[in-house]
C-alpha cells in the first residue's frame, strides 16, 4: 500500500473561491454581514468532477492508493480578516474535505485546517480540531507557524502560547503538519521561499527548545523534505553540539518527521541518505505547487514515487516504512479510520 501523506484540495469547485472573494469583500462592507458563515451550495457531482480528472486520475496513473487530504494550504490565508473570518472559512474548507472523504473513503482521509488568526491564541483552534477529529474522523491537522503571512508576529512554536493546542493534540493523539500559508510579504514568494523558510524555521525552533520534554508524544511532520534541513544537517548537528544539546536523533527524531515533497532525484537521494527511513513519510503534494513536466526527465516534477523507486540502495523494508508504515505510526488514528484497508 502507498499512502501519500501530503495532499491538498487544490481543485475544489469554483464556489469555494467565490465564497472566499465575497467574504473578503464583506470585510470592507460591514452591512454585508462579514461575520455570517453562509453556505457554498456545492453538489456531490461537482466534487466528483473536481477530483476525477485530477487527484483520482493521478493516483491511478502513479500507483498510489490513498492521500491524506487537507484544504489548500496557500488558501488558508490566516492573515485575512479576523478570528471570525478564519473560523467560518476553515469550517467550510474542512467540511468540503470531509465530503470528499465520504465520497471516496478508499482514496482520501482528512486532515484539518485550523482557524488561526494573527495575535489570537491557538486555544481558539481547539473546538474545530475536536470537531474534525471526533465528528469527521480526521487524523491530523495543519499547523501554520506564521499566521501573519510572512511577518512572523506570533510567538515561536515552542512558546507556551501554543501549549493548550498541543495538549489537545496529545489528548486526541493526532500529529500536525507544520505548514505555512500564503505570503503577503513581498520579500517571500509563497511556495518558493515562504514555504521553505517556514519548514526550516520551525525545525530550528524545535532544536533550540525543550518542547518534547514537556510533550514527549507530540508529533510533527515538516513538509517539502524539511526545507533546507537535510542539506544542512551537519550545520544543525554542530549547532546542537555547541549548545551542549544531545545528538539530533535523540533530541528530535522521536517526534519530528519529514515528507518526500522534493522534486528531483538528487534531492530525494540526499533526503534518504541524511534522514533515517523511520522519519520519512512518502508524499507528493499533488496537485500542488509544481505541476509541470521536467524537461530533463520527461516526467512530472511531483511524481515523487518514481524517485524513491529508483533508489536501488534503499532496502525493501525501508521503502515499506516510507510508503506506508511510517504513516500508520505517525497518524495513529489512521488504522481506526481505515481498518478496512
Amino acid at each position: 500500500m502507498i499512502i501519500d501523506c501530503h495532499g491538498h484540495y487544490t481543485t475544489a469547485p469554483k464556489q469555494l473561491d467565490t465564497y472566499r472573494k465575497e467574504q473578503i469583500t464583506g470585510l470592507e462592507n460591514p452591512e454585508g454581514c462579514p461575520s455570517c458563515k453562509g453556505d457554498l451550495r456545492i453538489s456531490d457531482d461537482e466534487i466528483r468532477d473536481s477530483l476525477e480528472g485530477a487527484q483520482l486520475r493521478i493516483q491511478r496513473e502513479r500507483g498510489t492508493d490513498l492521500t491524506i487530504f487537507s484544504p489548500r494550504a496557500v488558501g488558508m490565508g490566516h492573515h485575512v480578516g479576523n478570528e471570525t473570518t478564519s473560523k467560518n472559512w476553515s469550517e467550510h474548507c474542512n467540511e468540503l474535505v470531509h465530503r470528499v472523504c465520504g465520497l471516496y473513503p478508499h482514496n482520501f482521509t482528512g486532515v484539518c485546517q485550523l482557524p488561526q488568526s494573527p495575535g489570537v491564541r491557538p486555544t481558539n483552534c481547539i473546538a474545530e480540531l475536536e470537531r474534525c477529529v471526533e465528528q469527521f474522523g480526521f487524523i491530523g491537522c495543519n499547523l501554520n507557524p506564521d499566521p501573519s503571512g510572512g511577518y512572523w508576529t506570533d510567538p515561536p512554536l515552542t512558546d507556551k502560547w501554543w501549549y493548550p493546542l498541543y495538549e489537545k493534540m496529545v489528548e486526541l493523539d493526532v500529529p500536525a503538519m507544520i505548514h505555512v500559508s500564503g505570503s503577503c510579504n513581498p520579500n517571500f514568494h509563497a511556495t518558493g521561499a515562504h514555504y521553505i523558510n517556514g519548514d526550516t524555521t520551525a525545525f530550528m525552533q524545535l532544536l533550540t527548545s525543550k518542547l518534547f520534554q514537556d510533550f514527549p508524544t507530540l508529533k510533527f511532520i515538516i513538509p517539502h523534505g524539511g526545507g533546507a534541513v537535510p542539506y544542512h544537517w551537519g550545520r544543525y548537528r554542530g549547532i546542537a553540539q555547541d549548545m551542549g544539546l544531545p545528538p539530533l536523533k535523540e533530541l528530535l527524531l522521536n517526534n519530528v518527521f519529514f515528507d518526500t515533497c522534493v522534486y528531483h532525484q538528487p534531492g530525494i537521494d540526499l533526503l534518504l541518505k541524511v534522514i533515517p527511513a523511520d522519519n520519512i513519510l512518502f508524499a507528493s503534494e499533488m496537485v500542488g505547487a509544481v505541476r509541470g513536466i521536467d524537461p530533463e526527465t520527461g516526467h512530472y516534477f511531483d511524481d515523487t514515487k518514481r524517485y524513491i523507486d529508483q533508489v536501488d540502495w534503499l532496502c525493501a523494508a525501508d521503502k515499506d516504512k516510507i510508503f506506508h508504515g511510517n504513516a500508520h505510526r505517525v497518524f495513529s488514528r489512521f488504522s481506526h479510520a481505515h481498518h478496512h484497508l
